[in-house]
């Protein structure tokens, strides 16, 4: 056991894949100007980046009347190549700038004079531009714009939604940051785009709502940078998908045992929750789960799980009997288990000992009111520890926050556990490593118990001792492909059983 521990505390210096690396926004201006000191030249790459731009928007769309709209920065750039490209290829082009052309600097400055050296003129930024419903690129603002915005921009965006225009975002639609997701100002101002076309990486805001729902369909295009500039960057945050982990697969002398043998400590009234947990980790190939319950309630558990080993449970000495098994590696308690000061004792009778622990729902909530004393007892132990709070248990335990992504980072950092911050924008992090964010949850998953599924299939993944944050990552992908599988009219009890589904394509 012990090189494997090891292994899993290993997980906080796992360095993320090149093709699963999300940047930043210092880290893709970073990664610009390693870029430079290779020799790429920045003009060129604003000439790429606009050409992708043109380029989807051909792949999309019959030519038809489109209206760029160009800041004065290097976004402002991408949209005057990105003009040029369409015009030369027989587009009806209208260019509008947002300031004086006289101010604008630098490569965006060659191609303003390229664009005007076609012969073509740049009209000043205002709705009536956009009267007659035209196809409109957003190059106003990147995602390192970091102030609300203002009219006649603010004025031209809300006329965008207002009129639903097809609207496609060079970078990130203006108004929303790069690195939150968050719109800056009023909720309505930002575009909501049919796509957007983004550069060698995505950033935080493309995968973090609301700036993930903004930007439409999100194209990662390839403009000339290397992916040797990453390793200057140290990418830190991870788009969760298959190439960022490797799932557990058993060999023929493999028992139920050495499989992994795990807990889930259950309720007497909320019998449910934990029923659906553990069906979620034998699904997710857990050898043997036992479910530690109420005496009062082992019937209902016993007779609708025969494929767990049920054991009544009714004082701590009973289950300190239990998690003496030498051969139990990791126990879930949460789901169903009540609120309050039994669970709390049980919770911390859980986490003095050796075993790797998640810890979900009511366990989470028992601890609103003490919550250093929880993270107390996760920092003093070794074996991992995994919290998988929704919204409402996160706000309990680490206090309200503006955004998503840093939230869950510094609440890994003060509890000392993996947190598993849920949503349509799942993110994992860890307490001194990598952060990753999930873009493959269906709004189909949003219904009752599906929560208790999910940690289940972490449980699963980690009692056969894969190393803890990939263990939850690859959780939460898996359990937004299932939710995938199923689509409209999913229910938490479908989750487990199409699980074998998701899982065949890995044989």
């Amino acid at each position: 056991m012990a090189e494997k521990s090891n292994r899993q505390e290993g997980s906080s210096l796992l360095s993320i894949p090149d093709s699963c690396a999300v940047l930043s926004v210092a880290q893709t201006y970073a990664a610009d100007l390693a870029a430079a000191k290779i020799g790429l030249s920045s003009l060129d790459l604003m000439e790429a980046a606009g050409a992708s731009i043109a380029k989807l928007i051909q792949s999309k769309w019959a030519p038809r009347p489109v209206v760029v709209l160009c800041g004065l920065g290097n976004n402002g750039g991408d949209g005057f190549v990105a003009a040029r490209h369409l015009a030369m290829a027989g587009w009806e082009v209208t260019l509008a700038l947002y300031g004086d052309v006289g101010d604008v600097k630098g490569d965006a400055a060659t191609n303003s004079d390229r664009w005007l050296e076609l012969g073509r003129s740049i009209a000043p930024l205002t709705p009536d531009l956009l009267a007659n419903h035209p196809l409109v690129v957003d190059a106003l603002f990147g995602a390192g714009l970091n102030r609300p915005l203002e009219s006649p921009v603010k004025d031209v965006i809300e006329y965008i939604n207002r009129h639903a225009l097809a609207c496609v975002a060079a970078d990130i639609p203006s108004g929303v940051n790069g690195d939150t997701g968050a719109v800056l100002g009023a909720a309505n101002c930002a575009p909501r785009c049919v796509a957007t076309v983004t550069f060698f990486r995505p950033k935080p805001g493309h995968l973090l709502y609301p700036g993930r729902d903004l930007c439409g369909e999100i194209t990662v295009a390839d403009i000339g940078i290397p992916n040797s500039v990453l390793k200057t960057v140290s990418p830190r945050i991870a788009l969760n998908g298959p190439g960022l982990w490797t799932l557990p697969t058993p060999s023929w002398g493999d028992h139920k045992y050495t499989r992994g043998h795990a807990m889930v400590v259950g309720g007497g009234r909320v019998t449910g929750a934990a029923r659906l947990a553990a069906r979620g980790a034998r699904r997710a190939g857990a050898g043997l789960i036992t479910l530690a319950v109420p005496s009062e309630a082992l019937s209902i558990y016993a007779m609708s799980e025969p494929g767990t080993f049920v054991s009544a449970v009714d004082c701590a000495e009973d289950f300190a009997a239990l998690m003496s098994d030498t051969r139990l590696r990791c126990v879930l308690i949460g789901p169903g288990c009540g609120v309050g000061p039994a669970t709390v004792a049980r919770v911390l009778q859980i986490l003095d000992t050796d075993k790797a622990v998640i810890l979900d729902a009511d366990a989470l909530t028992s601890f609103e009111n003490e919550p250093e004393q929880l993270f107390a007892a996760i920092r003093r132990r070794v074996p991992p520890v995994v919290l998988t709070p929704h919204g409402g248990e996160f706000e309990r335990l680490f206090g309200a926050g503006d955004h998503k992504l840093s939230r869950t980072i510094e609440a890994a950092r003060v509890s000392g556990a993996i947190v598993v911050s849920k949503g349509a924008d799942t993110v994992v992090a860890s307490p001194a490593g990598p952060a990753g964010i999930s873009v493959n949850a269906p709004p189909w998953l949003a219904t009752g118990g599906s929560g208790d599924v999910l940690a289940g299939i972490i449980l699963g993944l980690l009692t056969q001792e894969m190393p803890p944050w990939e263990a939850a990552m690859a959780a939460v992908w898996l359990h937004g492909e299932a939710g995938s599988h199923v689509g409209r009219g999913l229910i938490a009890e479908d989750i487990p059983e199409i699980l074998p589904k998701v899982l065949k394509s890995f044989a």
